[in-house]
């Protein structure tokens, strides 16, 4: 064939594709961003899904076949990462990534926490109680090894201490270990997940200051800014590798909108432990966002992941999904307008003065100030 004749023929088949790329519906998976961990081969979705929601009971029941579905529908959708705990359902949330996934394991980044003693202390559960935690090393490789064969998996792609205390920032021994079990090839990148009760200022600082971990997860939003603010910033400050996944973004559904004053929710719902100033006080904070609202473009859901997405030092947002609409809703919030530098003055403007409300009690555990000697650092 001539060279000419070649090239018009290869001229007309990219202009084909080039026309049908362009006639194609749009579909949501093109509204998916993705972002990369500093400092490694490792790229998420900004939205991820969090198995909290679809294996613990706390935010409705799932079946097994619910639950997958919805993942499935997730994944179709751009997401790809997947968060679980071995103690989420007493590892029932990492046996869904592998019933889910078992084909599509180098499609996916996997994350999961060890750290609560659930083989001994799952049964005596009662609520959203904490049982028993074993940070000794012996106990965390026990623990990775058991998750590992929950997920059908040969490795994990984020590994995190879940709810660590001080003493385990301090554990030479413990953080040795989790490198080993990179090095051994178990799991690629490893960091923390902190809380319960919102999360912990002093353990977040001192952990991102001493360990330098690839992530730190933790719960922060519009309505609930300390202590994580204070603990993002600490990243930059000292200029550290970390990267966040952010739970919670919604401060528990708060932030979707759809809230009144007379909400009830289910008897074994979460947000019954909230106390009842979250609910009344949060209703009229939300009437003060509805300006972040931009019709059919923006809904304030969708503006409260991307107030959180505009920190380049988070990696990803794991809002708390249970339907599809909500799911799709969430993952077209990577391709919505992102706020203007005059939203976020006012959104800072209004937390400032607490909305003009008067200040709720702050219910935290752990420690609530930053270390004297980081203070000083």
């Amino acid at each position: 064939m001539a060279p000419c004749r070649q090239q018009e023929i290869c001229a007309a088949i990219a202009s084909a594709k080039t026309l049908a790329k362009g006639l194609r519906k749009w579909h949501p998976m093109d509204a998916m961003k993705y972002r990369n961990f500093s400092g490694a081969d490792l790229r998420v979705s900004e939205v991820g899904f969090g198995l909290w929601t679809v294996s613990t009971g706390w935010w409705g029941n799932y079946t097994d076949e619910e639950a997958i579905t919805l993942m499935h529908q997730a994944f179709d959708l751009g997401v790809t990462l997947f968060d679980a705990a071995d103690t989420y359902g007493n590892g029932r949330s990492e046996e869904l990534i592998a019933k889910a996934f078992g084909g599509k394991r180098d499609q996916i980044v996997i994350a999961t926490k060890v750290g609560y003693d659930f083989v001994h202390h799952g049964e005596e559960r009662r609520g959203q109680r904490e049982i028993p935690q074993n940070f000794r090393p012996e106990a965390i490789r026990l623990a990775t090894d058991a998750a590992l064969r929950r997920l059908a998996t040969d490795h994990i792609d984020l590994l995190q201490l879940h709810n660590i205390r001080m003493e385990q920032v301090d554990d030479d021994s413990l953080w040795e270990t989790l490198e080993d079990l990179r090095m051994e090839g178990k799991m690629r990148q490893y960091g923390v997940a902190l809380g319960p009760a919102i999360g912990w200022l002093g353990e977040g600082v001192r952990t991102i200051r001493r360990r330098n971990p690839a992530v730190v997860q933790h719960i922060y939003n519009l309505l609930e800014q300390h202590p994580g603010k204070a603990i993002q910033n600490s990243a930059r400050e000292c200029d550290a590798r970390t990267m966040f996944l952010i739970r919670v973004p919604h401060s528990s559904g708060m932030l979707e909108g759809n809230y009144t004053a007379d909400t009830v929710f289910p008897p074994n719902d979460h947000r019954n432990h909230r106390p009842r100033s979250w609910l009344l006080n949060g209703v009229k904070k939300v009437e003060q966002l509805r300006f972040l609202e931009r019709g059919g473009e923006r809904t304030l859901g969708q503006a409260a992941i991307l107030w959180l997405l505009a920190d380049d030092r988070v990696a990803s947002v794991l809002p708390n999904i249970y339907d599809s609409a909500q799911l799709r809703a969430f993952v077209e919030a990577s391709d919505k307008p992102r706020l203007s530098s005059e939203e976020m003055e006012r959104v800072a403007s209004l937390v400032s003065v607490n909305f003009g409300l008067e200040p709720e009690e702050p219910k935290f555990k752990g420690t609530m100030k930053v270390p004297e000697e980081l203070v000083k650092a």
